[in-house]
C-alpha cells in the first residue's frame, strides 16, 4: 500500500532515525571506550589491594592484565621519595633515585607478558635501565653468583642466577605501554624478566642484592618453579 513501509527480508524495515542512532551510539563508544577501560582498569586495581582472596583477578578485563598483591596495602611512591638500593657482594653499594635510573641509558624490549593463571599479553613494550649495567656500575664480587630482589610492599622478593640477570632482556621497568609504569602496575620501578612467567617480575622493587647463592622468592617458596622460564624461552643467554 502507498506510503506503508516495505519489510525487508530479514523481518521489520530499520528506520533512517533509527539507523542514525545507533551509528551515532557505536562511534560513542569507541570515543569513549578508552575511558572506560581506564575506568575498569582503575577499579580493578584499587579492589585487588583491598581483596586479600585474589578473587578480583577473576574478574575480566579486556586490557589483558590482571591486579594482584600479596599484602592487603602498598606504601605510593614517586620520584619525590622514590629509591632502589645496590649491595651485597658488590665493591660499590648504591642507592638510586627515580631520576638517577632515568638518566641512565634505556632499553625497550617488546615481548609476550604470560601469567601462569592462563592469561597473557602479547607484544608488550617494557623500558628500564639493563640490570646488567646496574650490576657492572656495582662491581660484582668473585663470589657473587645470584641477585636477590625486594620490593617496598614489604613482602615479595624474587631471585636470579647471576647468568640470568646479566641477559639482555632483563630490566629494571620504568616504563611499560610506553607509559610511566603506575603504582597497580608495580611502578614507579619493577623488575621485568621478559623470558620467564610474570611472577618472575616483581613489581614494587626496592632492594637488589648480589648473593652467593639463589634465595628462593616468595612464590618459589610456594612451590612455584625457581627459574620460571616460558614454555618457548630456551634459557640460553641472549
Amino acid at each position: 500500500m502507498t506510503g506503508q513501509s516495505k519489510r525487508s527480508a530479514g523481518g521489520a524495515p530499520v528506520g533512517r532515525r533509527t539507523m542514525l542512532g545507533m551509528l551515532a551510539a557505536g562511534a560513542a563508544g569507541l570515543v569513549g571506550a578508552p575511558y572506560l577501560q581506564s575506568g575498569w582498569e582503575r577499579f580493578l586495581a584499587s579492589s585487588s589491594q583491598v581483596d586479600p582472596t585474589g578473587l578480583t583477578g577473576l574478574l575480566p578485563n579486556p586490557g589483558g592484565f590482571r591486579y594482584f598483591s600479596i599484602v592487603s596495602s602498598v606504601p605510593r611512591k614517586d620520584a619525590t621519595n622514590y629509591e632502589l638500593r645496590i649491595d651485597g657482594l658488590v665493591d660499590r653499594p648504591r642507592t638510586y633515585t627515580l631520576a638517577d635510573l632515568r638518566e641512565m641509558p634505556q632499553t625497550r624490549v617488546v615481548a609476550d607478558v604470560v601469567c601462569t593463571d592462563g592469561w597473557r599479553v602479547d607484544d608488550t613494550p617494557f623500558s628500564g635501565v639493563k640490570l646488567s649495567d646496574l650490576l657492572d656500575a656495582a662491581g660484582v664480587r668473585s663470589r657473587g653468583t645470584a641477585v636477590h630482589f625486594t620490593c617496598f610492599d614489604g613482602a615479595y622478593t624474587e631471585s636470579l642466577t647471576l647468568e640470568q640477570a646479566r641477559r639482555a632482556d632483563m630490566l629494571v621497568a620504568l616504563d611499560m605501554q610506553d607509559k610511566p609504569i603506575t603504582h597497580a602496575h608495580g611502578g614507579p620501578a619493577r623488575l621485568y624478566a621478559a623470558p620467564m612467567y610474570f611472577y618472575k617480575s616483581a613489581k614494587w622493587l626496592s632492594g637488589i642484592s648480589v648473593t652467593s647463592k639463589v634465595k628462593p622468592g616468595y612464590w618459589e617458596e610456594r612451590g612455584y618453579d625457581i627459574d620460571g622460564w616460558l614454555d618457548e624461552a630456551d634459557g640460553r643467554a641472549t
